[in-house]
């Protein structure tokens, strides 16, 4: 317990008493900050520190005025810290302080980023039976959204996948997932957001049960189908009961649940939405994404929307319709369009505007904006029933969401009592117009006749006194006052009471101007003390109309959404895609939707269905593989948000998630290498795909040794096509694997065309990158021939050029800057077999370049058989005569097999072959 008294010890007493990081505590006109919080606040904020002494010792205090406070407390939130506010208040025996909220991550309302601000719970229940039980529940509360659902039988990677699109900014976990660090370490890394430790009470079944159907109803806790889904239930709960402990005040505001269940959305996790490029570059840049590309909403709830559709896309066939539908009409109707978007223009954020008029935290210009949005409702209604085709489209059922005549009936009264241009305080008067309440007229009319009476002092005392340096103003501590210039204060009247004496003049007061002056300031105060209690009125009856406010602004914010996608669909020539049920994939003349805005792009077609489900993609580096892989999962990807799609034609089959592997950064820090990252990527996706997901493979397998990579590879393709079935892109550079598009039926190649040879050792050679993907393998790579495109100096091109062409012909390959005991150079060759350079120096005994490794034979004497000097080789006849009539058949067919043109599933086939043939000899 603290020594400290007075209003430091108050300030001690109030922070021991809350869990929050820092307490701001209101002493008159300044919320001040005490103690080591004002050392953390003057630092993180810049502001001056100075010394408040109680009870023998000086304590640091920083502060910032009554007004100002919202910003700094931003300002700290957006740091991560959770902020306690003491306000005060009057009692009979003076100054009282108590805390009434606390600002969170989670629970911050004055944010001004126009996104979504979640706050989120996320609750486990093991099971020993393999996958647990996780339940998510999370709340925007500062527009009222509440969604919730529960994952049975699932892994923390889904729970994982499940917050993340949410972006929340701060995260409760459940009792059960507090002492689990992995799961709480991988939730700060993939989220960013605030952990908080929740009263485990508020997560016990019981409790959470009676919080939500108390907030909700029984009756919707049954509808939406959660009412026996314990775990989400929990989530919930504990989400209601942080709301209500840290006093936001926007639980009035929360009216609606959203349950949602795993099929309603595809599947979309962390890496493959950073893959994609969603929202934010691989450079973390919003610029640039794909929803910075398609964005042309006009309002902040607008572009919301659009942002949770991407992240968020739909598998419900019926709901695509209705969004292409209403793209469709606002995509053909360009000036109806356009007038709906210009009166949007004009909107306010309604949901949550709702938010801070339920929180008691909304001032007079935020209902005046009310009233603004609440109109502009009917003009966007007239525009679309004036249109014939927006009137036939469901744009017209879209606006049925909202209560027109409700919201009509609430801007009108809002329009009645609000002056036009409200002042910034609602403490101060001035809010109301005349004609709104009569005794607020009475008294706001005695108010400004004093007033008046007090502004036409000074002409009045000028003609009476003669006086003409003379003028009547007021502060705090003289309160009105006359001034007389010192030239002329031998003239004033004798009434006049002498209060103080300035350089240059004199201020006085009379019994009559005292008497004006309790006047004034009795109906001040009575006038701003009434206006604030009707105000508090009006603000009251725009919260209990929450609901209406919600219904508008998302119905306002989805007519936004749509007339964004039909402007980019418009000036893009994007095209309706056909959604259907099944595996099937066709796009004709697919285009990238962000990689078009900025280059002139090469249409490509593609095609899937269940006879051929899995492409192996081949060409050069920076032909276009990636490109062509990344717009047939975005094509797919907006088809199911209910736009318009970059193509001539698509016919798109829904999925149930797409998932992608494209590159991989080190992640040393986290201890964890590219190839390690890229094997924990291909895990997820081998465990989560089903036969209706997409997947997009770019490169597996290149991070490790070559004969490693292409087994991971090879396996991966296998188990994908034989045990998975989904609809699978895979780009590599291992021409092995497309041999596998010979054997296995439902897999095909196709490559990146290229025009022209490239440079071998004799010529320079000519390549054009074509961007044409067709059919069939491709025939080489070109690796070298990008190293020269990107700049690589000459003499490396030439040498690598050098080197490549030997490796082809199997010939020995000098190795230049070496030197022998005999003055010669060393010289080495690939050996297939052992994935390895040998010594391959004319003359050598045949010394292994890797120590390691059985030495081959060399160019230098083709004779000589693996290890064995020339002296050493056997008589060719002799060694013919000790072998048995099977090995010499399975040395004839060896000999005669040409290991360049045989699939590798036919290589091995014969090996196997020839060693059962051996092994039964």
């Amino acid at each position: 317990m603290t020594e400290a008294t007075g209003i430091v010890g108050e300030f001690l007493t109030l922070k021991e008493g809350t869990d929050a990081d820092l307490l701001a505590m209101q002493c008159g006109d300044f919320y001040e900050f005490f103690a080591e919080d004002a050392e953390i606040v003057a630092d993180e904020l810049d502001l001056k520190v100075s010394q408040k002494s109680s009870h023998g010792s000086s304590y640091p205090m920083a502060g910032v005025p009554v007004d100002d406070l919202t910003p700094y407390v931003s300002a700290l939130v957006e740091r991560g810290y959770r902020v306690a506010i003491a306000d005060q208040h009057e009692t009979e025996n003076g100054h009282a302080r108590e805390i009434t909220r606390v600002v969170t991550p989670g629970t911050h309302l004055e944010t001004g980023d126009e996104s979504a601000q979640y706050l989120a719970a996320v609750v486990r229940e093991a099971s020993r039976d393999g996958g647990d039980t996780y339940g998510v529940a999370a709340t925007d509360v500062t527009t009222g959204q509440f969604q919730v659902t529960q994952l049975d039988d699932a892994d923390a990677g889904e729970a994982l996948t499940e917050l993340y699109t949410f972006a929340p900014a701060e995260i409760l976990p459940g009792p059960e997932l507090r002492n689990d660090d992995e799961f709480l370490d991988r939730l700060r890394e993939r989220t960013g957001a605030a952990l908080t430790l929740h009263d485990s009470a508020s997560f016990e079944p019981g409790r959470a049960s009676h919080t939500v159907r108390e907030q909700f109803g029984s009756e919707t806790v049954d509808s939406v189908g959660i009412g026996d889904q314990d775990v989400a239930v929990q989530a919930a709960g504990a989400v209601l009961s942080y709301v209500e402990d840290t006093g936001v005040g926007t639980l009035a505001a929360v009216t609606r649940l959203q349950a949602y269940g795993e099929r309603d959305h595809v599947d979309l996790d962390a890496t493959t939405q950073r893959n994609l490029e969603l929202t934010e570059t691989m450079q973390g840049d919003s610029s640039g994404s794909l929803f910075d590309t398609i964005d042309h909403t006009v309002t902040a709830a607008g572009g919301r929307l659009l942002q949770q559709w991407l992240q968020r896309p739909r598998r419900n066939r019926a709901e695509l319709r209705r969004r292409q539908s209403c793209v469709a009409a606002l995509s053909e109707a360009a000036m109806a369009r356009e007038r709906i978007r210009e009166t949007l223009s004009d909107a306010y954020d309604l949901e949550r505007l709702a938010a801070r008029a339920t929180s008691g935290s909304a001032d007079a210009r935020d209902l005046r904006a009310v009233q603004e949005t609440l109109a502009l409702l009917g003009q966007v209604a007239d525009a679309v029933t004036e249109t014939e085709r927006l009137a036939e489209s469901p744009l017209a059922d879209a606006l049925d969401g909202a209560d027109r005549e409700a919201a009509d009936a609430l801007a009108a009264e809002l329009d009645s009592a609000l002056v036009e241009d409200p002042p910034g305080t609602v403490r101060q008067g001035g809010l109301f117009r005349q004609g709104y309440d009569d005794d607020l007229d009475d008294i706001i009319e005695e108010h400004e006749a004093a007033l008046e009476w007090l502004e036409t002092l000074p002409d009045r005392e000028k003609e009476r006194t003669g006086i003409t340096h003379l003028s009547v103003d007021r502060n705090k501590t003289d309160g009105y006052y006359i001034q007389v210039g010192k030239s002329e204060t031998d003239a004033v009247p004798d009434g006049y009471q002498h209060i103080k004496t300035l350089k240059n003049s004199k201020r006085y007061t009379t019994p009559e101007l005292d008497e004006k002056e309790r006047d004034v300031l009795r109906l001040e105060e009575r006038r701003h003390d009434m206006e604030y209690e009707r105000f508090q009125g009006l603000r009251e009856r725009v919260a209990e109309r929450a609901t209406l406010l919600q219904d508008v602004g998302r119905t306002l914010a989805e007519l936004d959404a749509f007339a964004s996608l039909a402007v980019h669909a418009v000036e893009n020539d994007w095209t309706r895609p056909t959604v259907v049920d099944g595996n099937e994939l066709s796009i004709e003349a697919g285009r990238h939707p962000v990689v078009e805005q900025t280059t002139e792009f090469v249409p490509n077609d593609l095609y899937m269905d269940d006879e051929r489900q899995f492409l192996i993609v081949t060409g050069p580096n920076m032909s276009g593989k990636s490109t062509y892989m990344r717009q047939a999962a975005l094509i797919t990807l907006l088809a199911q948000v209910g736009s318009f799609v970059p193509a001539r034609s698509a016919t798109v089959g829904l999925v149930d998630g797409i998932f992608t592997r494209v590159g991989a950064l080190d992640e040393l820090a986290q201890g964890r290498s590219t190839f390690m990252v890229e094997m924990q990527e291909l895990s997820n996706i081998l465990h989560s795909a089903t036969d209706e997901s997409l997947v997009i493979l770019d490169e597996v397998g290149r991070g490790t040794a070559t004969f490693d990579g292409i087994s991971i590879a090879w396996a991966a393709t296998e188990y994908i096509v034989n045990s998975i079935q989904s609809k699978t892109l895979f780009a590599t550079h291992y021409h092995e694997l497309t041999a596998l598009g010979e054997e296995l039926p439902t897999v095909e190649n196709v490559h990146v065309a290229v025009d022209g040879e490239p440079r071998s050792a004799e010529g320079d050679g000519d390549v054009t990158f074509l961007r044409t993907v067709r059919d069939g393998p491709t025939d080489r790579s070109y690796g070298v021939h990008v190293a020269d495109l990107a700049g690589v100096p000459e003499p490396v091109v030439g040498r690598s050029q050098e080197v490549l062409d030997r490796l082809r012909d199997d010939k020995a390959i000098e190795i230049r800057g070496s030197e022998r005991d005999d003055g010669g150079t060393t010289q080495a060759v690939f050996d297939l077999d052992s994935g390895q350079f040998r010594d391959g120096t004319a003359g050598s005994a045949g010394t292994s370049v890797d120590s390691g490794a059985e030495p081959m034979a060399t160019d230098g004497d083709p004779e000589h058989a693996p290890g064995e000097s020339a002296a050493e080789v056997p008589n060719s006849d002799e060694a013919a005569a000790s072998l048995d009539p099977e090995t010499e058949a399975v040395l004839s067919e060896l000999t005669e097999l040409d290991v360049n043109e045989t699939p590798p599933v036919e290589l091995m086939a014969k090996v196997q072959e020839w060693q059962a043939e051996l092994d039964d000899e």
